[in-house]
Formats: C-alpha cells, structure tokens, sequence
C-alpha cells in the first residue's frame, strides 16, 4: 500500500520514497520549554506521531527525532522572572510536556535532542558557513548572509522583499542586509553563554534545529514537520542554512505543515485571551476527547476548537464505547485485532484521518447490528483493529464511563454502593428513598441508565446531568 504526502516544498501529494528504505527519517519541530504549552502545540507530536506509526508499519527502521528548545529568551525572562536558573524552568516544562504528550497519546520520539546539549554541533555549523561565505561575523553576532542563497524564500512561495515586509525583521547596524538572521549573539554575564570564536554568547534559535538534525539523522533527511506557522522563518531559515553548510545538499526531502488551531472561528492568541493550556485541559477533559479532536480534521486544515467540538467528540467516542459496552462478552484475541485494509488506505492517503473516522463509525455500526458470535467477533476486532491505530477506544468501556471529566476515576465502590442501594429502594417500592438516591449520584456527577441487562452508571458533565 503506497504512503502518500503533501510536500510543502513541491505543493502536491506525492509517493513517500525515502532515501534508505532501511532508514526512514522524520524531524519534528518541539516545544520551546518555558511554561505549560497550550492545545495548539499539541497538534504536531500528536498528528506526526501518528504518521511515525504509519511508517513503522511501511518500514523497518524508523528514526524519529522530536527537539527540545532549552536556550531561548523567553526562557531567559521566565527564569529572571522566578529567580532561578535555566535549567529549573527548562527541566520542569520538559518534564510537563512529557507528561501531557504521554497522556494523550502522542508517540514518544526515538530521539529528543536538546538544543544545550548541541552547542559545539551549532559552533562548527557556523564556523562552515563562515567559511563558505554564507554567514558572517559582527560585533559579537554570526548572521547568515541571504543574499549568498539565491532559493531563500522557495519553501514558504515568498520573495525576500515580502518576507521583510512581512515579518518581524530586527535591523541592526551590524546587519549587511535586514533579512540577515542570527545564528549566535553575544550573552551578558546574567544570561546564559557559551564560549565561542566570537566570544561568550548563545545560539539562535534557527541554527539549533539544523544541528541537531545534521547531529542525529544526518544532512538530508527525508521528512521534516510542524506547524505552518513556522514555515517562516523558522523552517525557511533552516533549508538556508542547511543546504549552505552542506555543499548544496537537499535537507529535507518532505515538508508536512499541519494547520493552526481557532477558538470559536478565531485565532487563538495571548492578546484576545483564548490560548487554551493542554495542561488545563487534561484535567477538564479525557485525554482521549483531546486526542481524538486533535486527529478529527485533516490535520493540513485550520481546527476549530470549542465547547460545541469537545462535546461532539466525547459523544462520539461515548457511542463507540457503548458498542465495546454491549459486546463486553465477545472475546477478541490480540492477532484478531488487525488493521482494515481500508482505514490503512485512508491514513496512507495524506493522512485522511476524517476519512478513517468515518470508516471507524461505519465498523462501530456494524458491531453494533452484529448478531451472531463469530459476526460479533469478526466486526468487534475490526473496530478495535482501526481504533488502535488511531490511538482511541484505549480503555475498557466500563472504566472509560467511569471516569471523572479530567480523565482520572471517581470512587467506583462508593458509587456501586449508592447504585445498589437505589435498586434495592425501587424494587421495595420506596420511591422516596429512590429519588433521594438518584440526586446523591447526580451531584456526584452520576448519571444511571436502567437496561435490560441491570443499571449502569456513567460520569458526565455538570451540563449533561438531567433531573
């Protein structure tokens, strides 16, 4: 089955060929460790994560490196700003991350550079470029000369006039030409720095990604990733100075840009006030309604995320774990559960996860009209074949009904003790007692459903309890 990408560099969906089919390469830009990130950086390790998980599927040896940014100025702020060093801002976010990433899902990366740990990677790649003449020294700073790269600006469609007029271009004496980008500046004694050639300074941001890239997977790799809005500059600065320290190699074969994330139709962003913390929301949500939210789009669109979106997504996944629900009884091995053929196809298609999930709704609806064991089986382990992939319908049905709005579970024995008491009131016909009951749940948050099978209970927002 033929993997298919978008490639940001050609605009068109091509034939994934790596280079090594016994070595396939993916970069994916990280976070920058100086707070809690919000929903939108969640985007990237969860979408491209899934991508690495195709292609481990395709390929025999995947190496996937994700980066930490662990020297930056908003660090240097941060840390003033609590009156600690780097490293106790730098560590606690990275841990942070980790944390949240794992908690939705995200795969983790085989490789997580850090940019401190590069240091002497980035002053070599400088000195290089130096020599090649496409970076200079000045007044402490080394600054990546544009004008020496003629394809400076193929990546985003942009010429270099519009690219100045459009961004934030620091102009400085120093500069021979306003687009120039810095690859090391100088560091004051209360910021951290690093002896160099040009004296005790500290790296740009660009330049930490290249050499870290260069470090681990060498000068070209085939698949480079992230958010579109760091096309420019960050990943136009990195195809510069990369393929100028490298003879004019290719860097990245593959560029995948995901979409940004909007907030009720609007950008989300610190001046409006609608930036959302993954860290928050992990405790207001599921994980896994995050997750499955962050992979409904086709993940090249913008997203819009909203208490409408979030609320489709858990009654989605609470419609797929009611089918697990009903067919609790059916046994379905670890081999049964394989991938259909057609929800691969789909993720094989550019990543077409809206397509895999209506594929995924259709094998929910076929469990779900099953009638006869080896039918239930066969349409059970389908369903748990494809949602495996996508990383969802990871909990047991019972469980996942049972768990708090942020994920975690209420006291399930307490709860079953109410429930029973509430049985035994109605079958003694002690409605009172009953009701009594029914408000004590509510208020824990309980709702209980009477079936044919005996009454279930399930934890649901204040806004989903009915009197």
């Amino acid at each position: 089955m033929q993997l298919r990408l978008h490639n940001t560099l050609t605009r068109r969906t091509e034939d994934f060929v790596p280079s090594d089919p016994q070595r396939v390469t993916m970069y994916v830009c990280g976070p920058t460790v100086y707070n809690y990130v919000h929903i939108g950086n969640a985007r990237p390790p969860v979408v491209f994560g899934l991508l690495a998980r195709l292609l481990r599927r395709h390929f025999p040896n995947v190496l996937y490196a994700r980066n930490i940014t662990d020297v930056d100025d908003k660090i240097n702020a941060a840390a003033k700003a609590a009156g600690v060093p780097i490293e106790a801002i730098t560590s606690r976010y990275a841990t942070a991350y980790f944390e949240d990433m794992d908690r939705l899902g995200a795969d983790r990366a085989d490789l997580t550079p850090h940019a401190t740990q590069h240091i002497g990677q980035i002053i070599a790649m400088c000195e290089r470029l130096i020599a090649e003449g496409h970076a200079y020294a000045a007044e402490g700073h080394v600054l990546f000369d544009v004008a020496s790269y003629p394809d400076y600006g193929h990546l985003s469609g942009r010429s270099t006039d519009d690219m100045i007029a459009g961004a934030r271009v620091e102009v400085a004496p120093y500069k021979r030409n306003p687009a120039d980008f810095v690859l090391w500046k100088p560091s004051t004694p209360d910021l951290p720095g690093w002896d160099s050639p040009w004296g005790v300074g500290r790296p740009g941001w660009h330049i930490e990604c290249s050499a870290m890239a260069e470090a681990h997977l060498g000068d070209t790799i085939d698949i480079h990733a992230g958010g579109n809005d760091l096309m420019f500059p960050h990943h136009e600065n990195e195809v510069a100075q990369s393929t100028c320290a490298h003879g004019g190699k290719v860097f990245a074969r593959f560029w995948l840009h995901n979409g940004m994330l909007t907030f009720d139709g609007r950008k989300m962003s610190k001046s409006l006030g609608n930036v959302l913390v993954l860290h928050d929301l992990l405790e207001q949500y599921p994980a896994e309604v995050l997750r499955f939210l962050l992979l409904r789009a086709h993940y090249r669109q913008p997203l819009d995320w909203s208490e409408t979106t979030l609320a489709q997504a858990r009654a989605t996944l609470d419609g797929w774990y009611t089918v697990l629900r009903d067919l609790a009884d059916v046994d379905v091995s670890a081999v049964d559960r394989q991938v259909p053929a057609d929800v691969e196809a789909a993720l094989c298609d550019d990543l077409n996860t809206p397509e895999a999930f209506a594929l995924i709704a259709r094998l929910a609806a076929n469990a779900r009209a099953a009638t006869t064991p080896d039918a239930q089986r066969v349409a059970k382990a389908a369903l748990l074949g494809a949602a495996d992939l996508l990383g969802i319908l990871q909990h047991e049905p019972e469980a996942w009904f049972k768990q708090s709005t942020g994920g975690s579970e209420v006291d399930a024995d307490a709860v079953q003790r109410l429930v029973d008491a509430r049985t035994e009131a109605k079958k003694a016909r002690d409605f009172a007692a009953s009701d009594r009951i029914r408000d004590e749940l509510l208020a824990m948050g309980v709702v209980v459903e009477d079936t044919a099978q005996g009454p279930r209970w399930k934890v649901v927002k204040s806004d989903e309890r009915a009197a």
